[in-house]
């Protein structure tokens, strides 16, 4: 997908008809840049493959910058929150609420009351206990709340542990041997109007295999609620398609819709999906300057101007990625580099004994980092925090201005006298 977005003239790194070297000129570095071509392609794959089978809601804690949630929101998403600011900034940028499903293991009172009085279309609860909140609180606004359980299939998603969440062992969702009985709780309840089933199992998940799986058992949990007279309308099956930060190769859009679909075969219920990494990471690139070349002993460093606090996977995870030069060097050998931010942690690093032709000067590419890149960045070390720009076609545009030091301490106060 992103190849189309991204490519080379003559050894220059194009972002669809802009050289990122003019990017980085304009807007310096580290700077975040995205395709809006990348998003509304992948996007639309995903519309393609569901068809009027169901609703994709993008998740929005991939990336949550304004502009590229009001792109998707005029092409007519759904959305998938995990929290109040979530659905502020959904609401801020044109999306209906209508179209939002809350999930998260730790909706607070306020969040709660302020999705309701919104109107969204569900919450995904996650515990019997959440369930009695959401209940009191519809009941104190005079509404009804929509609901579906999330339900934890225990199945193996085959990903990191941090970002495997349907294993029995996992903090997310209702075991399904519990669920029946919440589901007849909640049926009961003259304040919940029970919508639906959730199960989301994990994320950057490489095969498809896991979401069948999962699949399968969410429908023998709909067979039983029918079964028992609780009408499900839709059953989401959350996101969690990978993407290809190296050297991976991740299923198509289509693969993902064809593996959860087939159980749910004239069952009536709507499908509802929340692809997040899927539609933004391969359409954005992180654009870092290297600051310079030291060699310590039998290694050489590259230290470059971005850093963990910029972009977290690579220390979080121990995330790989591609690295490229935003222009070729010419004659230049390959020579292997420990590419490293200016933070102070060891864990601050992009990549070790990477292959690499460049000079201190020269501004790389960190392929694919358009998801929880700035929604995952902050302000350690008193680092002021990038800007993203989007480009389409030959125009960009600063979606996010870059920080300043007055913003570091934006909020703060000496102590009276002090």
């Amino acid at each position: 997908m992103s190849d189309s977005a991204f490519h080379r003239r003559s050894g220059r790194l194009f972002a669809e008809e802009v050289a990122l070297e003019e990017v980085a000129a304009r807007y310096g570095t580290p700077c975040y840049v995205y395709s809006r071509a990348a998003i509304e392609g992948r996007w639309s794959r995903y519309c393609e493959a569901l068809g009027d089978r169901g609703q994709v809601c993008y998740a929005v804690k991939a990336n949550g910058n304004l502009a590229l949630l009001g792109l998707l929101a005029q092409a007519g998403a759904g959305f998938d929150i995990v929290s109040g600011g979530e659905l502020a900034r959904v609401l801020r940028a044109g999306g209906d609420a209508g179209r939002v499903v809350f999930s998260g293991v730790g909706k607070g009172s306020r969040e709660i009351r302020r999705a309701l009085l919104a109107g969204i279309r569900c919450f995904n609860v996650e515990s019997g206990a959440e369930l009695e909140r959401i209940a009191a609180i519809a009941a104190e606004t005079g509404t009804r709340a929509p609901i579906a359980l999330r339900v934890n299939p225990d199945v193996n998603p085959e990903t990191h542990p941090y970002i495997a969440t349907g294993l029995a062992e996992s903090k997310f969702g209702i075991p399904l041997e519990e669920a029946t009985a919440l589901y007849r709780q909640a049926a009961d309840h003259p304040s919940l109007d029970v919508r639906g089933i959730a199960c989301h199992i994990g994320s950057q998940l490489l095969n498809v295999a896991p979401l069948r799986e999962a699949a399968e058992r969410v429908r023998e949990l709909l067979d039983t609620l029918q079964a028992l007279d609780i009408p499900i309308e839709h059953v989401d099956m959350g996101g969690g398609l990978g993407v290809r930060y190296r050297d991976e190769s991740p299923p198509d859009p289509a693969d993902h819709v064809e593996a959860i679909l087939p159980p749910f075969t004239e069952t009536g219920v709507e499908i509802l999906i929340e692809p997040g990494r899927a539609i933004v990471a391969e359409a954005g690139v992180l654009l870092t300057r290297v600051e310079y070349l030291k060699e310590n002993g039998a290694r050489t460093f590259a230290i470059v101007d971005a850093g963990m606090n910029d972009y977290l996977r690579p220390a979080l995870y121990d995330a790989e990625h591609t690295l490229e030069p935003i222009n070729t060097g010419a004659g230049r050998p390959l020579r292997p580099l420990d590419v490293v931010g200016p933070v102070c942690e060891s864990a601050d690093r992009f990549a070790t004994g990477y292959p690499l032709s460049v000079e201190a000067g020269d501004v790389l590419a960190v392929r694919s980092a358009g998801a929880y890149g700035s929604a995952m960045s902050s302000q350690y070390n008193a680092r002021p925090r990038p800007p993203e720009v989007l480009v389409d076609g030959g125009q960009t545009h600063l979606i996010r201005e870059r920080e300043t030091v007055d913003d570091l301490m934006r909020g703060e106060s000496l102590l009276p006298g002090g």
